[in-house]
């Protein structure tokens, strides 16, 4: 009766919500965009072009896996036990894992899924895999090395005991730091020990060289404050990698030292710091270079270290994270040049040793002031091999705080995320302070799309599976604001095929002019003119519009042009872009930050600020058009009403606007509809205005009225009274204001105490007060075609519908497993009855409210192209094979980790099968042309690597085989001409005792040899002895 009632209070005649019933209120979670919780670890994979990020363990979820394509791709993992991803590796079509568990585990890319865990018998301290095989070699804490087959999913036979103890016996713990194997020869493995490192040959079972790094007394390694008197010491080894190709070895130890040895004798080449060289000689200067004399700065750790080569090997640098001093403002990357390296064999040592102490360039890739960089990933054009480090083209920074930047190599400049890396990873670079939603129109949507100047672009692999399309529907724009001024803009879809999959960006910064105290509090955007709005909390309000760009190239000063409150910045548009959202107007009204903030399709916006003003902007000119105080407007004339008996207790508080509206209706008492604007305050307090066509064109805006109600006002929806819809300020019903149109129309306004439904601008209606808790959002949704509700988060976590116009509670369901309750009233509802709402600092969840129940965030998304084949691993030079060094294959490895008993793996056989399958399709084709009969077989153009691999060890062989027959035939040719005449002689012997002198005629025809013009000198040798022998005789 209650909810009849208030229909009629309300002045509405028919029920919206007629047919809604508990059962059609069930949430599903459609999506989730950005990082659930801090990052932890990045890997890269270039064959397939994925990107997989590992996540920690915190209060917000547990670590899992991204793993990260093109445009949309995305993919979870989700561990075997709630733990912390420490390291990831990609291993042709798997992904590796180790986690604080101390558990392996195991991804397969194809099926996308978990196809083996592993917990070894110790602490895993490094993880070493390569395209080329099957096993990932797994170091422990105590120093062993056990080898682990993917493929069976088992230990190999294969174990190194710790080696470090033949050298040094007393030594107690020795964990393995890490693992590298050498770049052209996989049967060396490059061990790194906390004491020092040692190279271990898999052919021989053995170590064959140590490499032990002590400063002697008075030498100052990386420590600024080492004397004379210093004792010797022995800083600990944290890295060791080998150069490209693997003419020497690096090894950073604790004391921000890095020294680089020569593999072949194991002899020290150099040692240096980032700022000083030879610091392992005593008396070597260590000074910091921008540090006081006598003043203590302590250097950070090296945090990783890559050895970089471009598309040539011999041509490198290292790149280092850490090393420079804690008292630097901006630490950055370090990027050593070294350039060609010199040619060992025929270098003296001096020159090796300048190589590595004079380089070629050394320079700071930037990254943000006082960000510390603790790990790095390089983008590898093409090349898996080379520790992932062969021509990067990018690279991607982790931070401490957990957020990550995008470099360019070696160059250092910022690669926006826009449009290269996938939205969720938009949400860390940096971190997303605020959101807000657009409900665009489709054709408009469509024709958005940004030309932007960009480099090649980074993820390219995966694949999106096909969707329905929405042709009809608006679209879900989200707007991202970032902590650094920038605003990315993209559709979020509904569940549906996204036709406009590209991101917008706005660069706010440059728009104001500053680079500091950029902070977005709120953002607006017009779904049919495509205008954004942007308030920031120091007060701006910063308008753009979609445009082609006029000084597109060029960096043009600003010109200050102030006209009628506000400064035109067109000629602040960042040069890069072509078209897109660029620069309009800027308002600056010092009235504290922006509180509210509103941008209708028709060219107007408000924007209510801290200090209790308001101000509203025609677009046509721009020019502003209305400014007042809130706390004026309380004293000037018009229709006011009360839903209380009085509110002088809160005169003396500071008001000012939480919400701001507009629409279109008719007021109470006027015979003619109009545009009206609504704003709303923090105390309750709702205020009406008109806007009315001037004669000269414009517009003026006057106050229509003001009401009191409860509490804060957080919604505002203007409806229409005969058929539900939302009755918003749009162009077609503006356009029909000048046929006479009439739009007969109520309020919906939520406060955080209650709601109420009402005629504009202060007559009585429904109300209902909420129960215990507090709303936090709400507005009013739509289901099917005519059936609506009011849809509100509450601070007990859960999600309530309500009927229109008689505010009965429909349904309820609890959401606070999903969002983070604390951060309701940043949740947005859109008029379909979507929720988009934080799960932590950087991830939203996407629910729909008219759902099955179900969890729909499961991707359907192809990672794996098994047309991307894997190149073939770098091999030794012709001049070392034929010096006779000793080159071990992948499948060698195969016997000497998995023994000889291992059958072939999973992946041999399908190759096997794609060989012959391939020899057979080239079988059955006709011959070609004469052209064509110079390359290569088609089996051997489309061969894999391991196909590749078994040809050229069965060329090899043959090879040898072929000399060695040749060899051993002309050996038994050679023995069977001297039986023949040593037969003969013998022959002969008994005849001419019997009297017999025909020598010639006696000869049989079978046994007589004649020698070619082309017989060997050893066999006429041969014949020339044995003639003598039996003339002797």
């Amino acid at each position: 009766m209650a909810h009849f009632l208030r229909g009629k209070q309300a002045g509405v005649q028919r029920d919206f919500s007629a047919g809604l019933d508990p059962q059609i209120f069930a949430i599903d979670e459609v999506a989730r965009y950005g990082i659930n919780s801090q990052i932890s670890a990045l890997a890269y994979e270039p064959v397939q072009s994925l990107l997989a990020v590992g996540t920690k363990e915190t209060k917000f979820g547990s670590g899992q896996i991204y793993i990260f394509g093109q445009k949309r791709v995305s993919v979870t993992l989700k561990l075997s036990r709630k733990a912390s991803v420490k390291t990831l590796q990609f291993c042709a079509d798997k992904c590796i894992s180790v986690d604080t568990k101390n558990d392996i585990s195991i991804f397969s890319l194809n099926t996308v899924s978990i196809i083996a865990s592993y917990a070894p018998p110790g602490l895993i301290t490094a993880v070493l895999t390569d395209p080329a095989l099957d096993y990932a070699l797994i170091g422990l804490q105590n120093g062993d090395i056990i080898a682990y087959d993917m493929d069976r999913q088992g230990l190999a036979p294969l174990k190194i005991p710790n080696l470090w103890r033949d050298r040094n016996p007393r030594a107690r713990l020795l964990p393995v730091v890490t693992l590298a194997f050498h770049p052209r020869d996989i049967g060396s493995l490059l061990i790194g020990y906390s004491e020092g490192a040692v190279i271990f040959s898999f052919q021989q079972n053995k170590a064959t060289k140590y490499f032990f790094y002590e400063l002697p007394p008075g030498a100052p390694g990386g420590d600024s404050e080492a004397n004379l008197a210093s004792p010797p010491r022995y800083p600990r080894l944290t890295q060791a990698l080998w150069h490209p190709t693997g003419t020497f070895i690096l090894t950073g130890h604790e004391d921000s030292s890095f020294v680089i040895w020569d593999p072949k004798d194991g002899r020290k080449i150099l040692a240096r710091t980032l700022q000083a060289t030879n610091v392992d000689r005593p008396g070597a200067s260590s000074d910091i270079a921008g540090s006081a004399r006598g003043t203590f700065a302590i250097k950070e750790p090296l945090f990783h270290i890559a050895w970089c080569s471009k598309g040539n090997p011999d041509d490198t640098g290292i790149l280092i994270a850490g090393g420079v001093p804690t008292t630097e403002t901006s630490k950055g990357l370090t990027f050593i040049d070294l350039g060609p390296t010199p040619n060992y064999a025929t270098s003296s040592w001096q020159i090796l040793s300048q190589h590595f102490e004079q380089p070629k360039k050394q320079h700071i890739l930037p990254t943000p002031p006082n960000a510390e960089v603790v790990d790095v990933c390089l983008i590898p054009r093409k090349s898996p091999h080379f520790a992932g480090s062969s021509d990067p083209i990018a690279v991607i920074s982790l931070l401490a705080s957990g957020e990550t930047i995008t470099l360019s190599f070696p160059s250092g400049h910022p690669i926006t995320p826009t449009n290269q890396l996938h939205v969720s990873l938009t949400y860390v670079q940096p971190f997303v302070n605020r959101i807000d939603m657009a409900y665009i129109d489709r054709t408009r949507w469509l024709g958005m799309v940004e030309n932007r100047s960009h480099g090649p672009l980074i993820l390219k692999g995966g694949a999106e599976p096909k969707r329905s399309l929405m042709r009809y529907a608006h679209r879900n724009v989200l707007q991202t604001a970032h902590a650094d001024g920038t605003i990315r803009i993209w559709d979020t879809g509904h569940g549906d095929e996204i036709e406009n999959d590209a991101v917008l960006q706005v660069d706010v910064a440059r728009a104001l002019g500053r680079y500091r105290d950029i902070d977005v509090t709120i953002m607006a955007i017009s779904g049919a003119t495509g205008e954004l709005a942007v308030g920031l909390k120091t007060g701006e309000v910063a308008v753009f519009r979609w445009g082609k760009n006029r000084d597109f190239g060029n960096d043009v000063p600003h010109k200050d042009n102030s006209n009628f409150g506000l400064e035109t910045i067109l000629d602040r548009a960042e040069p890069g872009v072509k078209e897109g959202l660029l620069p309009l107007t800027l308002l600056n009204q010092k009235q504290g930050g922006v509180t509210a903030l509103k941008l209708s399709d028709v060219g107007f916006v408000c924007a209510g600020f801290e200090g209790g003003n308001i101000t509203v902007i025609d677009l046509r000119g721009p020019a502003v058009i209305y400014d007042a105080s809130l706390s004026d407007l309380s004293s000037q004339g018009g229709k006011r009403g009360s839903f209380r008996k009085s509110i002088s207790q809160n005169q003396a508080k500071l008001e000012w606007s939480t919400s701001i509206e507009f629409g279109v209706m008719s007021m109470e008492g006027d015979d003619y509809s109009s545009i009206l604007l609504f704003v709303g305050t923090n105390l309750g307090r709702l205020t009406t205005f008109k806007l009315l066509p001037e004669t000269h064109g414009g517009y003026s805006v006057k106050l229509a009225g003001s009401c009191s109600l409860d509490d804060k006002i957080i919604s505002i929806t203007p409806v229409n009274a005969d058929s539900g819809e939302r009755a918003d300020a749009t162009q077609n019903i503006v356009g029909s204001l000048r046929s006479g149109s009439r739009v007969n129309g109520i309020l919906v306004v939520v406060t955080q105490t209650g709601a109420r439904i009402f005629k504009p601008a202060a007559a009585k209606g429904a109300h209902k007060s909420w129960n215990q808790f507090l709303c936090d959002c709400a507005t009013m949704v739509r289901f099917g075609a005519n059936s609506y509700a009011l849809l509100g988060l509450f601070g007990d976590g859960s999600a309530k519908a309500f009927s229109i116009p008689g505010l009965k509670e429909i349904a309820s369901t609890n959401v606070s497993h999903i969002l983070d309750p604390r951060r309701f009233s940043e949740a947005i509802i859109t008029p379909t009855g979507f929720i988009f709402g934080w799960t932590g600092p950087s991830e939203i969840a996407v629910l729909n409210v008219w759902g099955s129940g179900k969890d729909l965030t499961r991707s359907i998304d192809n990672l794996f192209n098994p047309e991307a084949v894997i190149p073939p691993r770098p091999t030794i030079s012709n001049l070392q094979w034929i010096s006779g060094t000793q080159y071990v294959t992948p499948a060698d490895m195969d016997k000497l980790i998995g023994g000889p008993d291992r059958p072939p793996s999973k992946r041999m056989i399908e190759q096997a099968r794609a060989d012959e399958l391939a020899q057979r399709n080239a079988g059955r084709q006709p011959t070609g042309s004469s052209s064509s009969a110079g390359r290569q077989p088609p089996a051997r153009q489309e061969e894999g690597y391991w196909a590749y691999m078994q040809r050229q060890v069965q060329e090899r062989t043959e090879n040898l085989g072929i000399a060695g027959d040749s060899m051993d035939k002309l050996e038994d040719n050679s023995q069977g001409f001297a039986d023949d005449v040593s037969k003969y002689v013998n022959q002969q012997k008994k005849k001419a005792v019997m009297g017999s002198t025909n020598w010639d005629s006696e000869i049989p025809t079978a046994n007589r040899v004649e020698r070619p013009e082309s017989e060997s000198p050893k066999q006429n040798k041969a014949l020339k002895q044995l003639s003598k022998s039996s003339s002797s005789n």
